[in-house]
């Protein structure tokens, strides 16, 4: 989350960070912050997804989610990113 939004060198960056995406202040300083807003993923199949697709990283903007539900979930004409 924190690569792809700050380190323009980042595979994925120009997708994120490059748009404007940013991971909020309290999750960018603290881990334990994001585990206490969002807790342990619940399952290996989950991985963390922003609800509006142009939004930051942010408690009231993320989830987890499958690939499934990801895959219903991004821009238009945008690919996966891998």
């Amino acid at each position: 989350m924190i690569k792809r939004c700050e380190e323009p060198t980042f595979i994925t960056f120009k997708n994120y960070g490059g748009r404007g995406i940013k991971v909020c202040k309290r999750w960018r300083e603290s881990y334990e912050r994001f585990l206490a807003d969002m807790g342990r993923k619940p399952t290996h199949k989950h991985t963390l997804d922003r609800i509006n697709v142009d939004g930051d990283y942010k408690p009231s903007n993320c989830r987890w989610a499958t690939w499934k539900q990801q895959n219903n979930n991004k821009r238009k004409g945008a690919r996966a990113p891998f």
